[in-house]
C-alpha cells in the first residue's frame, strides 16, 4: 500500500481547516436548532404522536405471515430457512405443514382450493400455537 508524505506542517493546516467548518457548521447551525422544525417553526411545545401499538392478537399477525410465505413456497418463487422469511421455529413448522398439505390440495383441486386451504390452514396453525403457549423464550421458537 503505498503512502503519501505530507510536507511539514502540512497536517496542521488540514486540521486547521477542518475545525474551522466544523465551528462555522455549528455557529451557522447547520440544519434547524433543536426545538424547531426544518421550517425553524417553534416545536418545542409540541410532541410527537406515540407510536400506535399494534391492536391485531398475534395469532392474525402468525396466520398473515405463515400464509403469505405458504403462498411464496407453493408458487416456487421463494425458498430460505425461517430465519430468513423472518419467521420463528413454530411459525416455520406450521408453514411446512400448510405447504404439504397445500401441494396436494393443489394437486386434487386445483390453485383455488389451495389457496383457500392456506388460509384456513395457517389460521388453525396459529391459532393451536397460540394457545399452547407461542413462542417460547428462545428466538428461534
Amino acid at each position: 500500500m503505498a503512502t503519501r508524505r505530507l510536507r511539514p506542517g502540512a497536517g496542521h493546516l488540514g486540521a486547521a481547516l477542518l475545525a474551522g467548518a466544523l465551528a462555522g457548521a455549528l455557529a451557522t447551525g447547520c440544519g434547524a436548532p433543536a426545538g424547531t422544525g426544518a421550517d425553524g417553526a417553534d416545536r418545542a411545545h409540541t410532541t410527537a404522536p406515540a407510536a400506535a401499538p399494534s391492536s391485531a392478537p398475534p395469532e392474525d399477525l402468525c396466520t398473515r405471515v405463515v400464509a403469505h410465505w405458504s403462498r411464496e413456497v407453493l408458487d416456487g418463487t421463494t425458498y430460505g430457512d425461517y430465519q430468513s422469511m423472518g419467521l420463528s421455529n413454530g411459525q416455520y413448522e406450521i408453514l411446512r405443514d400448510v405447504v404439504d398439505e397445500a401441494r396436494a390440495e393443489k394437486r386434487r383441486a386445483g390453485a383455488a382450493a389451495a389457496d383457500a386451504l392456506i388460509d384456513r390452514r395457517a389460521r388453525e396453525g396459529c391459532v393451536a400455537w397460540y394457545r399452547s403457549g407461542g413462542p417460547g423464550e428462545g428466538p428461534w421458537q
